[in-house]
């Protein structure tokens, strides 16, 4: 039987890239987005939904479509996310603060409450939550975006004590910097910041990673189809980095 999968934030980058590596294995694919412009782009086949992943009423409508329409769930990755913003701890807003961990952090929450009575009903499921390393690490210049991926390991391990009497297996993927418009957002701000350029800023980044490169969505969507997989039974309560091995989280530049 094919799985049936819930990606949040789903409609551009590591989550589409799950979503495809999923679908490609023959599962049936639900993903939600704040962009209806990117959800627009993305197969028919899939069902979707344009919402905030912050949002209380949005997650649990998406739950009940989920229970009419394939009457469980068997995978939920909990990926939506924001970058926050970039600047020292007391030029951080806090509007932009809780902003940043309500959609990661609160986001994640919500699709786990509402995903958590569905997987005990039939005693089985998968629980995925995009993390990052700035969630092992910190991350100077982003303290709202290192609060929340911290918290969501906290969260993550929690579930996984909780659910797994149950059959149900919780897990964080942690990102590296990923290739593509928000780490270039990201950089481009540190960078004038600090007054210099975005070279500069992203040579800093790879110099502190021992295999000297940016990862792709791409590489963390096989290690979500791997641990949403019966090959990962047995892995639960675990962070995954997928970042090829951070070994300076502040490179200076």
């Amino acid at each position: 039987m094919s799985q049936r999968v819930l990606i949040t934030g789903g409609g551009s980058g590591i989550g589409k890239a799950m979503a495809e590596s999923f679908a490609a294995q023959g599962a049936r694919v639900f993903i939600t987005d704040v962009s209806e412009t990117v959800l627009a782009e993305c197969p028919e086949n899939w069902l979707k939904t344009a919402g905030d992943a912050s949002d209380p009423a949005h997650i649990r409508d998406v739950f009940a479509r989920i229970a009419a329409e394939w009457g469980g769930i068997d995978v939920v990755c909990a990926n939506a996310g924001i970058a926050g913003p970039t600047a020292l701890v007391e030029d951080v807003e806090p509007e932009d603060f809780r902003r940043c961990l309500a959609v990661n952090l609160e986001g994640a929450f919500l699709a786990a409450k509402y995903a958590a009575p569905m997987m005990k009903a039939q005693r089985s499921g998968v629980i995925l939550i995009t993390s990052s390393n700035a969630g092992i690490n910190g991350f100077p210049n982003r303290a709202p975006y290192a609060a929340a991926k911290w918290a969501e390991i906290g969260l993550m391990k929690t579930l996984a004590m909780e659910l797994g009497p149950f059959g149900i297996r919780a897990n964080a993927i942690a990102p590296g910097c990923v290739e593509g418009p928000r780490i270039d957002g990201v950089i481009e701000r540190e960078a004038k910041a600090k007054g210099t350029t975005p070279d500069v800023i992203r040579a800093g980044y790879e110099a502190g990673v021992s295999m000297r490169s940016f990862v792709t969505a791409q590489d963390i969507a096989n290690m979500a189809v791997f641990l949403a997989s019966d090959g990962a039974r047995l892995v639960s309560g675990q962070v995954i980095p997928v970042d090829g091995h951070t070994e300076n989280p502040d490179p200076k530049v």
